[in-house]
């Protein structure tokens, strides 16, 4: 009985040990996995990595991960050859592969959402424009036009979609004309834009899009999703 008491405990005990290496590990990889991510993206901050299931050591084993979780404020995207701030962006890459000598990582499919600011979607528009919460899932959009001497400034609620899975597109519901000859047309050159998203990971794609009170969100969605290298 005294024998079986102390095989219960030492089992115990060297369970323990081995839980400690794993979070020793997985931690270490936690953090060497943020930088490099960081690097081989080129952000400027180093972002929060979680590496999700247990144990993580047998999954290092079997070169593949079942889930990793980023999340990375301050990410910088390209739109239109115009630099656009990406607020917060948040993913889930399940099913992640580690390849060569562990420096390369790719997610079999991912998903995550992506905010930008109206101050930063405006920036990236290209145009003279104020862009704020229209309400009901609307951007409202502000711009002036030049008719006949005179500046005419408008705000339209405009509706945002994604375009081919890399576009951000938005377009005004409808523009009062007021009865002076192709105002509705020169308001809408200023108030609609297509802005092609560029600059992130390699292998995700816009899904959808949503205007909210701080911003747009945007849904990410992709497969063979490279984390780094």
């Amino acid at each position: 009985m005294r024998a079986l008491r102390i095989l219960l405990i030492t089992a115990v005990v060297l369970a323990g040990l081995f839980v400690a290496a794993d979070r020793l590990a997985v931690n270490y990889a936690e953090s060497e996995a943020a930088e490099r991510i960081r690097a081989s993206q080129g952000l400027a901050t180093t972002p929060d990595v979680s590496i999700r299931g247990f144990p993580f050591l047998t999954q290092v084993l079997g070169r593949e991960l079942d889930q990793v979780d980023i999340a990375v404020t301050g990410v910088e995207a390209t739109a239109g050859g115009r630099r656009v701030r990406v607020g917060e962006m948040n993913a889930e890459l399940r099913q992640v592969r580690l390849e060569g000598d562990f420096s390369r990582a790719v997610a079999r499919s991912a998903s995550g959402t992506a905010r930008i600011s109206y101050p930063d979607l405006g920036a990236a528009s290209g145009e003279d424009v104020t862009l704020g919460h229209g309400g009901d899932g609307k951007v409202k959009v502000t711009g002036s036009v030049e008719v006949f001497g005179r500046t005419i400034t408008r705000s339209v609620l405009s509706s945002v979609s994604i375009v081919g899975g890399d576009t951000i597109r938005v377009r005004a519901d409808e523009v009062p004309g007021e009865g002076i000859p192709g105002l509705e047309d020169m308001v809408r050159q200023r108030t609609d834009f297509d802005r092609q998203i560029g600059g992130l990971p390699a292998g995700l794609k816009l899904r959808k899009v949503e205007a909210r009170p701080d911003g747009v969100t945007v849904s990410l969605t992709g497969a063979g999703v490279v984390l780094a290298g």
